[in-house]
């Protein structure tokens, strides 16, 4: 699950974000002045800064001027109602990665941050599925899709060997009551969900071919 810094002092955005964002898989922390942000950055490693300029304490600007200085490269968002060019200049020389001018589309921002953290994170593809391969997250067709743990862990172990063939005692290494007929069904149903290539290799395993 990627893990997100959310520096907001509006009360009502803020539990909104974090409602909204939490309601997509992500983990939001929340911070209602740049210091706390500070010291939360310090404490936990995150996969995206959500910032806005105008907080108690420590601005977002120079918050993130510190955290760059510190060698933190975290993808870093501002969000703000500044929306002169000064500003909007000042943010990107501190190495924000992005700048959304307030009021925005919750779903514009929803796109920008999962571009932002895809990038980050090692990715493989396959036709029209994209694997997060450190938080084990499932893109098909642009859209996030869950699956239950088995059957996440049988599509794990086909996507990091992908031309591989897997012994089946991988596969029932992560099935509560593996068999033969178990793991047969569950290779059947991710086939047509995701439309995968899985070869049967009789008596040995699978392997997902690659495309």
């Amino acid at each position: 699950m990627s893990k997100i810094l959310l520096l907001e002092d509006d009360y009502l955005l803020s539990e909104t974000l974090k409602s909204l964002l939490m309601g997509e898989g992500y983990e939001v922390v929340h911070a209602d002045d740049g210091e706390e942000a500070l010291s939360y950055s310090y404490e936990t490693s995150f996969d995206l800064y959500l910032f806005d300029i105008n907080v108690p304490l420590l601005n977002g600007l120079d918050l993130l001027k510190l955290l760059r200085e510190s060698g933190d490269t975290t993808p870093a968002f501002f969000i703000s109602a500044y929306k002169d060019i000064q500003t909007i200049t000042k943010a990107f020389d501190s190495a924000c990665d992005d700048y959304i001018k307030k009021p925005f589309e919750f779903d514009e921002l929803l796109v920008r941050i999962k571009a932002h953290i895809l990038k980050k994170n090692p990715v493989l593809s396959y036709g029209s599925i994209a694997y997060d391969l450190l938080n084990k997250r499932i893109f098909h067709k642009g859209k996030e899709v869950d699956l239950g743990f088995v059957e996440k862990e049988i599509f794990d172990l086909l996507m990091r060997n992908m031309g591989q063939t897997i012994f089946k005692e991988h596969f029932f290494d992560v099935m509560e009551k593996p068999s033969d007929v178990a793991l047969r069904v569950h290779i059947t149903k991710l086939k047509q969900r995701f439309s995968l290539q899985v070869i049967n290799v009789k008596g040995i395993g699978y392997r997902l071919e690659k495309i």
